[in-house]
């Protein structure tokens, strides 16, 4: 692990690279829902927006528990003791059945939420069918991020990139027969539900998939002269604090979806456009993220802050040179990029300054998703937790309350409010990152 720095950038690389490739095509299929049904109805492209939005807030609870293994596996490779990866998987997978079927349960109530927030009619029906077809995917997805964990901290990310191309073809057909339905094969134009069954169907074949690649890996490594200790405690105890940092994240942009909807259907629609724009550069830095989680977790298990201040420092600057990028982007051509979600003038004309002032944080939406997966390779879960309360709901949402309502700014106003709460976690994760690795880490979990 005692690299120099050029030598922890190329391995930076090499794992980041295939990761973000892989988050940037799991968004591209939401892109493509999001296109098609900008083509279908404005009320379906809003109600699918809201319904994804509010879908994976609450999954993100379970993804944050699940995501508990990614410190374990990677800290049990840094210490050596790759035959205790296996079991750790098991255990994973078995939390990830248990907490995706409790969040399926909870999933068929949110849409009582779109008519106490007062989201018109046409847009809470489309969200409500949405949410119920995507709730069907619930458990193959967070196996599938048990999965993930296992695959990519032993470095084989080329079934992630397998996976995520061959279900991005299959989503982009499934989308076009669905959504606007086939005749000669009897399927009628199903809209949102159809974008909704397309992407649960794409979960369960990647799951299979992953579970497949990881078996392969499994029965290669040594058996245990012991049995190894469970780790689902471990799990939940590393996880709970990630799952509740993704939600209350996550939650902060699915309330500005649902306050959007009370907009209007054409804000709530250049909301979904603005939002997907923002969501490409921010999936390449959630790659960079789980590259410095496995990256940072090896060093910790090695017993080296040294190398682990290296690595989430290296993550930090790869964030940052995507960010500065897909800014400048975002303010050149920020109507062209909009019109390749629909083509109805009023929402191309109502996205473009909210995709610029996405522009403004770019950098600190990298940052904050970079420094997490660096603090969670620490096995620092709380931290990031905390930091996203501060900044989105004790800072950002008062003043998107404030700027959209009192001011009357509309969604620019929600979305100058995103900018400030995500600018206040993002200084509060590089900070608790800095500090941590200035001293000896302890390990998440001892054999």
């Amino acid at each position: 692990m005692n690299l120099s720095p050029r030598g922890e950038l190329g391995a930076q690389l090499r794992l980041a690279t295939p990761l973000a490739a892989q988050q940037v095509g799991l968004v591209l299929m939401s892109l493509v829902d999001t296109a098609m049904l900008g083509r279908y109805h404005p009320d379906a492209l809003a109600g699918a927006g809201i319904g994804n939005a509010l879908t994976f807030a609450i999954t993100c609870l379970g993804l944050g528990i699940v995501l508990g293994l990614d410190p374990l596996i990677a800290q049990a490779l840094g210490a050596k003791e790759g035959a205790r990866t296996p079991a750790l998987l098991r255990d994973g997978v078995g939390v990830a059945v248990r907490v995706g079927a409790a969040i399926t349960l909870a999933l068929c109530a949110v849409p009582v939420v779109l008519g106490l927030a007062g989201v018109e009619p046409a847009v809470a029906d489309e969200a409500r069918v949405y949410v119920y077809a995507r709730a069907l995917g619930t458990v193959p997805f967070l196996c599938q991020i048990a999965l993930r964990s296992f695959l990519q901290a032993h470095g084989r990310t080329t079934p992630l990139i397998v996976a995520v191309i061959v279900g991005n073809v299959v989503n982009a057909v499934l989308d076009w027969i669905l959504i606007f339905g086939e005749p000669r094969l009897g399927i009628p134009a199903l809209g949102s539900i159809g974008a909704a069954i397309a992407t649960s169907a794409i979960v369960v074949g990647t799951a299979a998939y992953y579970a497949r690649a990881a078996g392969a890996i499994s029965r290669t490594l040594p058996v245990p002269a012991t049995a190894p200790p469970p780790a689902t405690r471990d799990i939940f105890r590393i996880g709970t604090p990630i799952g509740l940092q993704l939600f209350a994240e996550v939650a902060a942009f699915a309330l500005a979806g649902v306050l959007a909807g009370r907009l209007g259907a054409t804000p709530a629609a250049a909301h979904q456009v603005a939002l997907q724009l923002a969501s490409v550069p921010f999936s390449i830095t959630i790659g960079i993220g789980a590259a410095a989680a496995v990256r940072v977790g090896l060093a910790v298990g090695a017993g080296d802050p040294v190398a682990a201040r290296r690595a989430g420092l290296t993550s930090l600057a790869l964030g940052a040179a995507v960010m500065s990028t897909s800014a400048t982007i975002f303010v050149l051509a920020a109507e062209p990029l909009a019109a390749i979600f629909t083509d109805r003038a009023a929402v191309i004309l109502a996205a473009i300054p909210l995709v610029q002032i996405a522009a403004v944080f770019q950098l600190s939406d990298g940052a904050q998703a970079v420094a997490a997966g660096a603090l969670r390779g620490a096995g620092d879960t709380r931290a990031a937790f905390i930091a996203n309360v501060f900044g989105h709901y004790l800072l950002g949402l008062p003043v998107a309350l404030a700027l959209t309502f009192a001011l009357d700014l509309g969604a620019r106003g929600l979305w100058w409010g995103l900018s400030v709460g995500l600018t206040g976690t993002a200084v509060a994760l590089i900070a608790r990152f800095l500090w941590l690795t200035a001293r000896p880490i302890a390990r998440a979990q001892r054999p």
